[in-house]
């Protein structure tokens, strides 16, 4: 054993043994890093312990997990070190152990800050995962026995070969956690965007399409804010789409001008990592000063810049890491199609419509063309009867009535497909229910009023789909009937799709009931349609 020992590394063999098996447990990185440190201070007999995590890109320390210090002295202590100056520094540029007796008298030591424990004796050793340094573990103040023996010296070697064992097996138990926790942060980001990608292709209108992958992002980043900008007329973006915890109306309209060096970036499919979005003179939004880390990812489709998708987090937040950045990009790749496929839909819809509306029109076209032709040819033939005075008068009373009825006829064929006509491309209901709305506030244009409607049962279940054409048709020539009537000032539409029929059947009924004034004098006017289910 050694002589300067303290102890020894055969009597703790034990310990560390259990230590290792307890380090390689845990798969959540944060508690597997906090588990780390918690057994190299019990292991090395320390009081104070530490484990700092290092950025691999900027080389400084972005996480402190400690040990033996509570909550209100870590307070009192204030930001963490940045890792480039004193032993901390030292450590990370030579990525070798360190064994310091007195912090004091050494002069690569750059003080200890205000509020912070006095500390004497330190040992500090690199965390490998693999090749890479992920970080570094630091103990202070030797305690126990073993301390009262080694007298000034402090930590031993072979504290330090204990501490070279652990931070091996935490190495790899790190690294093991690391991928775990890359593999659920993927998976989020994979359901996430699917999820985006199923509500941008189930209906969604424009602004409702832009505000899902907003909200999607954010949640899946932890980001203060998520914001989609468009590009300007004047060349420049605009934030058109905003989720945030605060109010977002006070980022929407927000717009970065032409010719800022971060919109060239983004011009040019390049997405733009910043580290400070309050300090960043690539940043010139009136917005910049509330945010701290921030992405800006191009939204590109076909060559063609569509959109940016910004993920800022709130100032002195986290920043992103390189998986972050990966998983985010890949996102915006996903929800720039999606955004683009969504409007390919709705441009299909209204094609849809527009074709539909089409076939109205020349069906509209043949049936009255025809009508008026034989209207035409049969009061031609009551002009000449009248004028041969080959028929008597009552005779010409009912072929003149005959050819009134057909043009009334015809007149309400023209206003029922009015009617349909005049429906909005983007509103194309699917359910049955949704269509009788869409005839009845269609309707409500010429009538200037919205008519009542009620339903009974489930029409959506029960009504086919034939049924469902043939009622629509005589709810728009009853709508249309009370139209042409005089002094109507409400209409009421009932369908029961749990009506019994005069024959004992199962059956649909409309009812249409209107307040207007016939010719004959009759209010009140109620027409009926009913058919079997």
């Amino acid at each position: 054993m050694n002589p300067e020992s303290g102890g020894g590394v055969a009597p703790r063999l034990p310990m560390l043994l259990e230590a290792v098996l307890n380090v390689g447990s845990e798969r959540e990185l944060h508690a597997a890093l906090q588990q780390i440190v918690d057994t190299a201070t019990e292991l090395a007999g320390a009081r104070y312990g530490a484990l700092g995590v290092v950025d691999p890109e900027r080389g400084d320390i972005t996480e402190l997990f400690t040990s033996g210090i509570d909550a209100k002295t870590r307070e009192r202590i204030g930001r963490l070190p940045d890792g480039r100056t004193g032993l901390i520094g030292h450590l990370l540029q030579e990525r070798r152990p360190l064994l310091v007796p007195d912090l004091s008298a050494d002069v690569r030591s750059a003080g200890l800050p205000p509020g912070h424990p006095a500390m004497k004796s330190f040992v500090g050793v690199p965390i490998r995962v693999h090749t890479e340094i992920f970080g570094n573990l630091y103990l202070t103040d030797k305690q126990g026995a073993a301390d009262a023996a080694a007298g000034a010296a402090g930590f031993t070697t072979d504290d330090l070969a204990l501490l070279r064992v652990l931070a091996s097996q935490a190495g790899i138990a790190i690294g093991n956690a690391r991928l775990y926790e890359t593999a659920r942060r993927r998976e989020r980001w994979i359901e996430g965007a699917a999820a985006c990608t199923t509500a941008l292709l189930t209906g969604e209108s424009a602004e409702d399409a832009l505000m899902t992958v907003a909200e999607q992002a954010r949640i899946l980043a932890d980001a203060s804010a998520g914001v989609v900008l468009q590009p300007t007329a004047g060349g420049g973006m605009e934030i058109v789409a905003a989720s945030t915890h605060d109010d977002p109306a006070d980022l929407i309209g927000t717009v970065i001008e032409s010719g800022s060096p971060v919109l060239e970036q983004l011009l040019g499919g390049e997405p733009v990592f910043i580290e400070d979005s309050a300090t960043d003179e690539r940043m010139t939004t009136r917005v910049r000063a509330r945010f701290g880390p921030s992405m800006m990812l191009p939204l590109r489709s076909g060559g063609r810049l569509i959109g940016t998708l910004a993920l800022p987090r709130r100032r002195g937040g986290p920043p992103y890491s390189a998986v972050d950045r990966l998983l985010a990009s890949q996102f915006a790749s996903q929800a720039a199609l999606a955004l683009v496929l969504a409007d390919s839909r709705q441009d299909r819809e209204r094609l849809a419509v527009f074709e539909d509306r089409d076939r109205i029109a020349r069906d509209l076209h043949d049936l009255v063309v025809q009508r008026l032709f034989a209207t035409e040819m049969m009061l031609e033939s009551t002009r000449r009867r009248a004028a041969a005075a080959a028929e008597t008068p009552q005779d010409m009373d009912e072929l003149l009535g005959a050819a009134v009825d057909e043009l009334d006829s015809t007149i309400q064929e023209v206003r029922t497909t009015i009617f349909a006509l005049q429906q909005p491309p983007a509103d194309v209901p699917a359910t049955f229910r949704g269509r009788v709305l869409r005839e009845t506030a269609g309707a409500a244009t010429l009538l200037g009023f919205q008519p009542s409607v009620h339903f009974a049962g489930a029409v959506d279940a029960l009504v086919p789909e034939p049924v469902g054409r043939q009622l629509l048709t005589e709810l728009r020539g009853a709508l249309a009937a009370a139209h042409r009537r005089a002094g109507v000032t409400a209409v009421r539409v009932e369908i029961d799709a749990k009506a019994r029929l005069a024959d004992g059947r199962d059956g649909v009924r409309l009812t249409v009931t209107d307040d207007g004034t016939e010719e004959a004098g009759r209010r009140n006017t109620t027409a009926t349609w009913e058919a079997p289910l």
